[in-house]
């Protein structure tokens, strides 16, 4: 697998960890069926669980299957008028369970419908599942179609994503620059999507000149930007700008909870030197004579070497943090497990949840993985949510039911 880097951390701090995850953007596939998807959809069926808009339109598992058609006949059966809040609630709900086409039906009905006024983010939700299913093609067809009021930052920023997600790095350069020349109100978003394309295609030393032109533009780096910062610094292994990078930091943070938190593990892992290959074999090699004071360094190191694509390296950490005399604690498989979702690893993300249901010392967490879906979804990474979702669904565990 091509090496990946680090790009977003997970805008909330999840309560059972104190660790700050930082993540990757992938490309998601376009609907995906399931074992679930051979159900029995009859129009029997749906009145069996319930008889709201909402339950019809999520049993339709089969992509085959019309949401569109399901919306016609509960206006036609004269029920209450669904509003665009509803709506929304419900394309959520099948994005999570990537059925993006239906999600497109949604988004479709809302566009047709003249009673419903679609808002910047309906537009870029609308480009996002148009990439899913139609194609990057067919996204930038429509964004280019949307008249002038409708491209927006949010609407730019949603093609810049797929963009990044494909590796498109010329088309989204030229993005990039349109985006620069449109004096739109652009956040730190948009520029960690730029810096994220440049850490998947390993070219790191790119982000250190989109950082500065988010400056120029008196935009705030965020701590997702500082994530993608120090991460390229430490792809190239200039533990000198990681220091210069945190102290700049530590004079943002002020009181802000997440950063500090960030700011205390990013000190110690540069304070023991993890930066370097050497220093990385070395804990290997060492890691089952640590203290439980110290497992807060290891986890931190996991991260950063999912950031840098370093599966085996992980795998390392992994089994030997499993062979220590410390006990497990739910943090501990919750960064493991992440670290490997991030880059698309989805066998080893089911054997790290096995362990932890076969795990004598510490108790299977669903709502852990529930917060962890959660924080994935609300930063815009619905499909690495809807990954972890699919596989707890294989071990026949059903978040939501608890």
């Amino acid at each position: 697998m091509a090496t990946r880097s680090l790009s977003l951390s997970l805008r909330r701090c999840i309560s059972s960890t104190n660790y700050v995850f930082q993540s990757t953007r992938f490309l998601s596939s376009s609907a995906v069926s399931s074992s679930s998807d051979f159900v029995d959809e009859s129009p029997n069926s749906v009145v069996e669980e319930g008889d709201d808009l909402r339950s019809r339109i999520l049993r339709l598992r089969l992509p085959k299957r019309s949401a569109t058609n399901i919306l016609q006949k509960w206006v036609l059966e004269g029920n209450p008028t669904v509003t665009a809040s509803q709506l929304r609630d419900i394309s959520k709900d099948l994005r999570r369970s990537q059925r993006y086409k239906h999600a497109l039906e949604i988004s479709e009905w809302m566009v047709t419908h003249e009673e419903y006024e679609l808002s910047d983010s309906d537009y870029a939700v609308r480009i996002d599942l148009m990439t899913k299913v139609f194609g990057i093609d067919a996204a930038e067809r429509y964004f280019e179609g949307l008249p002038l009021a409708a491209k927006t930052s949010e609407t730019y920023t949603a093609l810049l994503h797929s963009y990044a997600g494909a590796k498109l790095t010329e088309k989204a350069e030229e993005l990039y620059q349109r985006i620069k020349d449109s004096n739109l109100p652009f956040d730190a978003l948009t520029y960690n999507e730029m810096m994220t394309l440049y850490m998947s295609v390993g070219q790191v030393q790119k982000v250190p000149s989109v950082v500065e032109e988010m400056k120029q533009q008196k935009v705030a780096p965020d701590i997702f930007t500082y994530n993608l910062w120090i991460s390229s610094c430490a792809a190239s292994l200039n533990i000198d700008e990681v220091r210069r990078i945190l102290d700049e930091m530590s004079h943002g943070a002020g009181s802000n909870e997440s950063w500090i938190r960030y700011l205390n593990l990013a000190n110690i892992y540069v304070t023991v030197g993890h930066l370097d290959n050497a220093g990385a074999t070395a804990l290997v090699e060492t890691e089952k004579r640590i203290t439980q004071s110290q497992w807060i360094t290891y986890g931190f190191l996991i991260i950063l070497h999912a950031g840098l694509g370093s599966k085996d390296k992980i795998d390392q950490i992994w089994n030997s943090l499993r062979m220590t005399k410390q006990k497990m604690i739910g943090r501990n498989y919750i960064c493991v497990l992440s670290s490997y979702l991030m880059l698309g690893h989805m066998k080893e993300a089911g054997e790290v949840i096995d362990q932890w249901m076969q795990s004598t010392t510490t108790g299977f967490d669903i709502l852990a993985c529930e917060r962890i879906m959660t924080a994935f979804t609300d930063i815009g990474l619905a499909e690495i949510a809807n990954k972890l979702n699919m596989v707890l669904i294989e071990k026949k565990i059903n978040p939501g039911n608890n």
